[in-house]
């Protein structure tokens, strides 16, 4: 296929295409009614007041006062004072000289005391380490002993690998008390208190030791529990994980605590709630991840449909008839808790949106079906690609029909171009259209003023023979550089409606699995939910620090998902415009979502090459993968059984993964780690030299011995590597053939 021009260079750091950063500081909050203001008015140029300043700002416009004059050793001793302050203008606690060492020497005292307890109370005693070396270390930055604060932190932070990797890597370079006040992380741990869990009878057990050890230095550590920790004892018969079964069961795994309601509200990888309600901190919001039940009046019209397609066409011996394979849809679908019609509000089903539940009843039980590995050998999958050509490196998103006629692509030149996949005509769907326009196997839309960085067609499914409502592609949506989203009507190629909400560029798009609902994210650093037949947002999901670049739906329609260039995963509901989950881990920007047909896992994807897979329930990371080389993967998608994920990007491959984890290790063999900021998977080089020998020699880590490039994990089912095409969009259809489309770069 040949395409005249258009597109971005990558549609990868998208938000590097705008001007200056927009990592900017917000400006102060303005205190809220019936609060009184925090620290001294300043007085105004005509004697009266411009409004509270609070001590830390006051600090702050002396500090550049005196370095404005000169005075710069003044300047220094004020920065190391304010530096020890509470964000409230508290002071903190000072060191004195005979505290210094001490923070070494309880540390030291309680680790080796945790290992040498009994094995029972371990697994949960461990996990008060993180917390201790957190503190001890930010507590010896602010009061000014780089020198002890950087070598506390190299001799115990592998303690703390892999698990804590993301938070080491960036508190890492901390030295400075500014430095506490500039480092996200830090100011994350300094602002929150850190929610421990422990069984009684451990609790009291470690007081008792700190209090023995007052002298010592364990005085220290209890202060650092009762000023930055919450501790919550439970009893062993209140909850089934402080069993003694449970405790020595974990014990000879040599596994350590739950964490999932531990640690700081909102921020542990897949961490837990981030609102602003207090009762809600360190809880995880319960989610309905079942199916949206189908209308009663629509399953009865199915159901009638399905038995007149099994009477005309009986199946063979072996093989389910339609209204069999249905009965097994719904009963699966019942398993899972769901939301209800009435939560989500949806138009009134057509005649269409039967014929589509039928079709997808008789895609579901004639698809090539995918298992996860047998006998530790990964599916076998093909993938068809479709290259574009003469695209002049123009050519910015991508994007198939649900019923595998029509590819549209967007470009740079701010229109759109829709192909035909077979290469034929494209005959007109409304009558009078015939002869407005010569027979071609493409059309453009023209409209947009600006790049067009998404496009995205409406659920659709093949048109079987004798059907009377068509089931085709209809709609398509575009998003662009102009702020603007539009809908274009593939029957009349027109555009119908433009939607204005954003102000500044929308880089991403997803309809919702029904087509009714649909979601935007763009460099206004918010995501938005639309409906087709209403010009305005009906949500405004707010919250990243940086711009929105990916969006996705949850199969149900209740969620919205949002990957950001601030290297967070949040998870939204519908229904209220919340947060419900948010996922730290990624180092770079995220560039590709998708979330499993089963509605239990994410996968989240970034400009480093890295795949991560979240447990949605419990908001835990499920592990990590690794193989594409650097420059983004830019886009996944999931078969239907949601054991095997595609993706493609930059790097110009395609690749399977396997969705299960990996099959525990063979005891001596020889092992190297994931990488930074890892799940903590291991990789077995002897089992995967030959394929990461395959894999690793293509896209831009060719030919390297050594660097991240070539690390491939075991999870990688296979690689399939183009000329020189980077993969703009991989989709299974829902007979679980893999599409890919990409422009060829000469």
């Amino acid at each position: 296929m040949s395409a005249p021009g258009g597109g971005a260079p990558s549609p990868a750091p998208r938000s590097a295409s705008i001007g200056p950063n927009t990592g900017m500081p917000l400006p102060p909050q303005q205190p809220m009614a019936g609060n009184p203001p925090v620290g001294p008015a300043t007085p105004g140029p005509a004697g009266g007041s411009t409004g509270p300043v609070s001590q830390q700002n006051l600090n702050q416009i002396v500090i550049d006062y005196l370095a404005k004059k000169g005075y710069t050793r003044t300047e220094a001793m004020l920065r190391m004072e304010s530096a020890n302050q509470e964000i409230d203008g508290r002071n903190l606690p000072q060191l004195s000289e005979d505290q210094r060492p001490k923070y070494r020497a309880g540390f030291d005292l309680t680790k080796v005391w945790i290992e040498d307890n009994l094995d029972l109370y371990k697994p949960e005693l461990r996990r008060v380490l993180w917390p201790l070396f957190v503190y001890s270390f930010l507590d010896l930055v602010s009061s000014f002993y780089p020198q002890e604060a950087k070598q506390f932190f190299e001799t115990n932070k592998n303690l703390f690998l892999p698990e804590h990797a993301e938070d080491i890597r960036q508190l890492e370079p901390i030295s400075l008390p500014e430095h506490v006040q500039d480092n996200s992380i830090a100011k994350l741990y300094r602002n929150n208190k850190y929610r421990l869990i422990l069984s009684n009878p451990a609790f009291s057990n470690l007081m008792q030791f700190l209090e023995n050890k007052h002298k010592e230095g364990g005085s220290v550590m209890s202060a650092i529990l009762s000023s930055y920790c919450t501790i919550i004892t439970k009893e062993r018969a209140a909850d089934d994980r402080f069993s003694f079964a449970a405790m020595l069961g974990r014990a000879r795994e040599g596994q350590t605590f739950p964490a999932e309601d531990e640690g700081i509200p909102g921020h542990h990888p897949g961490s837990a709630y981030t609102g602003d309600n207090p009762a809600m901190t360190g809880t995880l919001p319960r989610l309905k991840l079942g199916k949206l039940p189908v209308e009663p009046e629509m399953e009865s019209d199915v159901r009638a449909e399905l038995e007149e397609h099994d009477a005309k066409n009986p199946p063979p011996p072996g093989r389910n008839t339609l209204v069999q394979e249905y009965d097994q849809m719904i009963k699966k679908e019942e398993d899972e808790e769901a939301p209800t019609r009435a939560e989500i509000p949806f138009p009134p089903s057509t005649a269409r949106d039967v014929a589509m539940e039928v079709q997808r009843v008789k895609e579901n039980r004639d698809r090539f079906r995918i298992e996860g590995r047998t006998g530790g050998v990964g599916p076998a999958v093909s993938v068809c690609m479709f290259t574009f050509h003469n695209t002049y490196d123009r050519l910015i998103c991508l994007d198939f029909s649900d019923d595998n006629m029509l590819v549209a692509a967007g470009f740079e030149d701010s229109y759109i171009r829709v192909w035909s996949l077979d290469g034929k005509e494209i005959k007109a769907t409304h009558p009078g259209l015939e002869d407005v326009s010569p027979p071609s196997n493409s059309k453009r839309l023209f409209g947009h003023s600006g790049p067009v960085y998404a496009v995205a067609f409406a659920p659709s499914a093949s048109r079987a023979e004798g059907e009377l409502a068509p089931t085709n592609a209809r709609w398509l949506l575009s998003s662009s550089a102009d702020k603007t989203i539009r809908l274009w009507s593939l029957d009349l190629w027109q555009c119908m409606v433009v939607y204005k909400g954003h102000d500044q560029p929308v880089w991403d798009l997803s309809w919702g699995p029904f087509g009714y609902y649909f979601v935007s994210g763009g460099h206004d650093k918010t995501a938005r939910l639309w409906v087709t037949d209403r010009i305005r947002q009906v949500r405004i999901f707010a919250g990243h620090d940086q711009d929105v670049d990916c969006v996705c739906f949850h199969p149900n329609s209740a969620y919205v998902f949002t990957g950001s260039s601030d290297h967070t995963v949040r998870m939204w509901a519908v229904t209220t415009g919340n947060p419900v989950r948010m996922f730290t881990g990624h180092t770079g920007n995220i560039t590709a979502l998708a979330c499993s047909r089963n509605g239990k896992i994410l996968a989240s994807a970034d400009d480093h090459g890295s795949i991560f897979l979240w447990d949605l329930g419990p908001g835990r990371l499920l592990k990590r993968m690794r193989g594409h080389g650097k420059g983004g993967i830019w886009s996944l998608s999931w078969s239907v059984e949601s054991t095997v994920l595609v993706s493609g990007g930059a790097d110009g491959t395609v690749r399977v993964w396997d969705i299960a984890p990996p099959a525990q290790e063979p005891s001596g063999s020889q092992t190297r780690a994931a990488g930074e900021g890892g799940s903590g998977a291991k990789i077995d080089t002897n089992a995967t030299a030959a394929s990461t020998q395959a894999s690793a020699s293509v896209g831009p880590g060719a030919g390297k011995k050594k660097g991240k490039e070539n690390v491939v994990t075991p999870d990688q089912i296979s690689a399939f590597p183009t000329k020189k095409s980077p993969v703009y969009k991989v989709k299974f259809t829902n007979m679980n053939l893999i599409v890919a489309g990409g422009a060829y770069l000469p």
